[in-house]
């Protein structure tokens, strides 16, 4: 009697099990189905939403919905995925509904633009666009830099700072060095000591910081660094990251050497 009972429950269980999984199954190819349909476009590469400006060199690609030009630039307003960002670049022919591609752009939170008289929680600035395609060609009044960024280049007033008794850090080279060395030292970490001679805070999102350690002459004395830490003149740094070679930032500003995105310790 028990056999009985037991096979009838287990039938019955059995029987249970297949609907259930009948119902799942349909279930799930409905989804299937009905995602293939709406045919969603997947967020773009960044991660970022409108309201985020922590991302550095960004790539993303997106359909124009607003444009404008002012001071040599491109703004555009994109779509990409869930998304909407503002990008700047390179003055270009751009139009809603364009396809717009946009590479290692690197975020300015909080810019305000005073040739548009506008603020934006966050702007990439990117050193070309890519529409519908075809790369952008830069045109005579096109920068990359905002057009009312403070100068970067260096310094003169740096010969007036006293570099007596800089020492190198253990470990690391002096400027002379690193700029003689700069083919060698493309893309690896490097360390220094040296003294601020020039600092300009927040242009693209980044701190920018001119450093002389004594060593070298004209044209092997300075060096540019890009950096989150806030610095003052004078001060003596170990400044720590990773050489870049001939980089152009737009407005005749180019770098043979540098380093981005130092974590600098105040001494």
């Amino acid at each position: 009697m028990c056999s009985v009972s037991c096979r009838f429950v287990a039938d019955w269980v059995s029987k249970v099990m297949k609907i259930y999984l009948n119902i799942l199954l349909a279930g799930i190819l409905a989804t299937a189905a009905h995602s293939g349909y709406c045919g969603e476009a997947a967020a773009p590469s960044t991660h970022a939403s409108a309201t985020s400006g922590s991302v550095q060199n960004s790539t993303f690609s997106g359909k124009v919905i607003e444009t404008m030009n002012t001071g040599g630039y491109t703004y555009v307003r994109l779509v990409s995925g869930t998304n909407k960002l503002w990008a700047a670049g390179p003055q270009s022919e751009v139009k809603v509904g364009d396809s717009v591609a946009i590479s290692d752009a690197m975020p300015m939170p909080n810019y305000h633009s005073k040739t548009l008289n506008r603020d934006f929680e966050v702007v990439y600035f990117a050193a070309d666009l890519t529409i519908n395609g075809n790369r952008a060609t830069i045109g005579p009044k096109a920068a990359e830099l905002p057009k009312n960024h403070p100068p970067i280049s260096g310094s003169p007033g740096g010969s007036k700072i006293d570099f007596g008794g800089i020492k190198k850090a253990k470990g690391g080279k002096t400027i002379e060095e690193i700029i003689a060395e700069k083919a060698k030292l493309k893309g690896r970490q490097v360390t220094v000591r040296a003294k601020v001679v020039k600092y300009n805070a927040m242009i693209l999102g980044k701190n920018w910081v001119h450093l002389r350690d004594g060593t070298g002459g004209q044209g092997s004395n300075d060096l540019l660094i890009t950096t989150a830490s806030t610095v003052k003149l004078g001060d003596t740094v170990v400044a720590t990251g990773v050489v870049s070679l001939n980089k152009d930032f737009g407005s005749n500003y180019k770098y043979d050497v540098m380093i981005e995105d130092a974590k600098l310790v105040v001494e």
